[in-house]
């Protein structure tokens, strides 16, 4: 069993585990902090961004090499644990000859697909002029300016996808439910809750007798989806552990406290509130969470912004999939109310979405307000004209909350910046403490996590606790590294056809255990592996003249009659002494025991499961002692 690692994100992994002929990807995340590196994509002309010089390379186009690590063309099955973590899908499964099966439930599927309809929009409708490419050969990049000049297999970036592509790679999806079981070949495949989004999975997969986890964004915090399933990870020979939290250091809770009174504080001060974020996940909290803390503060009459290409669906959903929810919020849908206080904010008017700052949101906004848009890079998106708009003025907050970009990175293009910056990142994965206490529950054989999780922070290198410390210890992996797991596959499930079980004739060795021997034909296909009943050989043809053969049919050997059973140390001496040998030295040993018959100059070995004779020079005595042996045993 091998694991390949084609990313170098723990919190959007990508990994290729080859388990019993079977190739699994375990998800395919699209780590987007490279567009930090470029500067933002404005949707109206920004006379500022405009005037910054530009970087003029004079050297030719290239070639570039492709290197892979792995075809990916062979992949039979990609399995998807939450819809951040399927961002890449339509380059491999468009652009790679993938023909295999990919499986997600359906709030995955569907808020995934908002996710990357929302990302080809903000693409799209800021097309550039030119397209750059010659800047990816290694003997320019050097030349270029940091971070750009150190960035890892830039030949490798792609342009982004388009709709026409995520539509292909989405009707490849196969649809499952928590717990339902899913066959390929000999592997089965289980989802189940990992607490950390909605229809966010864990997945099992197993054989008839080996069994892995992978546990990729997980939570046990108390939130909107349903809480994670853990019972069901144990007696896992190998746990695949991936997607823990990015902060460790920063309590949820603390940070949403954090949240609201920064933006309190600025909408009191006449300022506006930028929030970047995600179209899902996060904000469905961030908005539970103003609409209890808005009206105790006074502030109630605070309009809202949701500007989105997908906010209207994204808000939608997170209605509709009831199901998939915690049973707090299952509850309210049967009396019935909306699950999610985001409804009545509609319906009062308090919060108002917009597929964009076009159109009716330039004739209804009013502040101060609060504004909830992407992406939260602030490269891309209707972040980058508030950015423009605001960020001249003292008055006015971003806060982030999303902690997959360093917000100073993010921010360095928009420098100098009068506006107050928040940093509130709610990331409400698993920490180290809390996965160290599940593990020790869930007892896997062993641990296999990313290289980053088995040591300390860089800037924190005396947090020991921000670590994975087990026993024994976890087995680590980095970007493009292949893993030997250790994993030893000792026994195989073996069906017998009818005509071939009715012939056996089964012996008893013990109260309630028999066995019987069989000859058979073992036929192997697709992992499945059937015995079938021996061929008897065609009968030769009459012929007036006879032919010369001159090839045998196979001869079928009948097999040598196995023995079962044990030979007991007394009765055995007993046996011995009434056949006439009586001076036996008897040795104890780790394996059982040493019989010297001295007179005879003989050595016999009892084993458990086996016995030796050893006698030079005297077959007459080596096969009585070999009877006098049988007659403890029973043949089968």
């Amino acid at each position: 069993m091998k694991l390949y690692c084609l990313s170098g994100h723990p919190t959007l992994p990508c990994n290729v585990l080859k388990f019993k002929s079977t190739t699994i990807m375990l998800d395919c995340g699209l780590d987007t902090t490279a567009a930090l590196y470029f500067l933002p994509l404005p949707l109206v002309h920004s006379p500022r961004l405009s005037k910054l010089p530009g970087w003029v390379s004079k050297d030719g186009a290239v070639n570039l090499e492709k290197k892979e690590l792995l075809d990916l063309s062979t992949i039979d099955v990609i399995l998807i644990s939450n819809y951040h973590c399927m961002m890449a899908l339509p380059y491999i499964t468009e652009h790679t000859g993938f023909t295999g099966t990919v499986y997600a439930t359906e709030p995955t599927l569907q808020i995934g697909r908002l996710l990357m309809e929302e990302l080809v929009t903000f693409m799209e409708r800021v097309p550039k002029a030119q397209a750059a490419t010659c800047w990816k050969n290694k003997e320019i990049q050097r030349l270029l300016p940091g971070p750009l000049k150190d960035a890892v297999d830039v030949w490798s970036w792609r342009k982004c996808y388009s709709v026409q592509e995520v539509n292909s790679a989405l009707s490849k999806v196969q649809l499952v439910g928590y717990s339902q079981k899913e066959l390929f070949g000999a592997v089965q495949v289980t989802p189940l809750s990992s607490g950390y989004s909605l229809g966010s999975s864990n997945w099992i997969i197993q054989s008839h007798y080996e069994k892995v986890s992978y546990v990729s964004g997980s939570s046990l915090l108390t939130t909107h989806p349903q809480p994670m399933e853990q019972s069901s990870l144990k007696n896992s020979d190998v746990l695949i552990l991936t997607g823990l939290t990015q902060i460790p250091t920063a309590n949820p809770d603390g940070m949403l406290g954090e949240f609201c009174s920064n933006l309190a504080m600025t909408i009191r001060a006449g300022g506006n509130v930028l929030v970047p974020c995600y179209s899902s996940g996060v904000i469905y909290d961030l908005l539970e969470c103003l609409y209890q803390f808005m009206d105790s503060a006074n502030l109630g009459s605070t309009p809202f912004y949701f500007i989105s290409p997908v906010a209207n669906s994204s808000l939608e959903f997170s209605q509709i999939f009831a199901e998939w929810l915690c049973q707090n919020k299952q509850s309210k849908v049967y009396l019935p109310e909306p699950p999610f206080p985001h409804a009545e904010l509609i319906q009062t008017n308090k919060l108002k979405h917009y597929p964009s700052i076009h159109g009716d949101f330039s004739s209804e906004f009013r502040q101060p307000c609060v504004v909830f848009t992407g992406h939260p890079s602030l490269r891309f998106g209707d972040v980058v004209h508030f950015m423009e708009l605001w960020g001249k003025s003292s008055l006015n907050t971003i806060i982030f909350t999303e902690p997959d970009f360093s917000y100073l990175d993010a921010l360095a293009p928009y420098q100098p910046l009068a506006m107050k910056c928040v940093y509130c990142p709610i990331d409400t994965r698993l920490n180290f403490h809390q996965v160290s206490k599940l593990l020790k529950d869930i007892q896997p054989l062993h641990v296999v996590c990313p290289e980053p999780y088995t040591q300390p922070p860089p800037a924190q290198p005396h947090r020991s606790d921000l670590m994975l410390e087990l026993q024994p210890p976890p087995m680590a992996y980095r970007r493009c590294s292949v893993l030997g797991l250790p994993f030893r596959r000792r026994y195989e499930r073996i069906h017998l056809l009818p005509e071939l079980a009715r012939s056996l004739v089964p012996s008893e060795i013990k109260a309630g255990v028999s066995v019987a021997t069989v000859s058979a034909v073992l036929q192997s296909k697709d992992n499945k592996h059937v015995l079938q009943p021996v061929p008897k050989p065609a009968p030769v043809p009459p012929s007036k003249k006879r032919k010369r053969v001159t090839e045998e049919p196979p001869e079928v050997l009948n097999p040598k009659p196995l023995l079962s059973g044990a030979v007991p140390l007394e009765p055995f001496l007993a046996m011995l002494h009434k056949n006439g040998i009586t001076e036996v030295k008897v040795e104890e040993t780790a394996d059982g025991h040493i019989l010297h018959l001295q007179t005879e100059d003989v050595l016999i070995q009892l084993e458990e499961d086996a016995t030796h004779i050893i006698c030079d020079n005297n077959e007459p005595l080596r096969t009585a002692l070999r009877d006098l042996v049988l007659r403890f045993l029973q043949k089968l």
